[in-house]
């Protein structure tokens, strides 16, 4: 008995049946070569992607935290932190060390000033990577004119 079929779905087929149209038989990645690799972890990212969770290599890392160093002018602090932290969370771990106030703070990772919200496996903060923290100008100078405003004190007459 002769099949006949054409070429082009039988193509279309053995990449179903394959998981890649490679065909060379090796790990292709398919969904049979990941089940006998083990289970498949899945994380949900802060944008709302479903992505197959990576696995942190080394036997003293825990898992998902990096070290960042936060170089001001004259200091720098090395403070480890979740991956997927934000800089607002930063912040308010620098503000316990650096006396400074989240809302005082500047955040300047690869020349740009980073926003609260953003996070810092999104924007490409890796273990070991620098962030330049900068005193916002705007309250510098509203701190010093209070210390050189005069203090006026009322007199009140009972």
């Amino acid at each position: 008995m002769i099949k006949l079929k054409s070429n082009r779905l039988s193509k279309g087929l053995s990449k179903l049946r394959n998981g890649s149209g490679g065909g060379n038989g090796g790990n292709r990645g398919d969904a049979t070569t990941m089940r006998l690799m083990g289970e498949v972890k899945w994380e949900l990212r802060p944008g709302g992607m479903l992505v197959q969770r990576r696995e942190m290599g080394g036997d003293n890392v825990m898992e998902g935290v990096i070290t960042i160093r936060v170089t001001t002018v004259s200091k720098w602090h090395d403070i480890s932190i979740r991956a997927t932290s934000t800089f607002g969370e930063l912040k308010m771990t620098l503000s316990t060390i650096t006396n400074l106030e989240a809302k005082e703070q500047r955040l300047l990772f690869k020349g740009k000033e980073r926003e609260d919200g953003e996070h810092l496996h999104m924007v490409g903060v890796r273990d070991n990577d620098k962030v330049l923290l900068l005193q916002d100008p705007a309250i510098k100078v509203t701190k010093l004119r209070k210390l050189a405003k005069p203090h006026i004190y009322r007199t009140i007459t009972v």
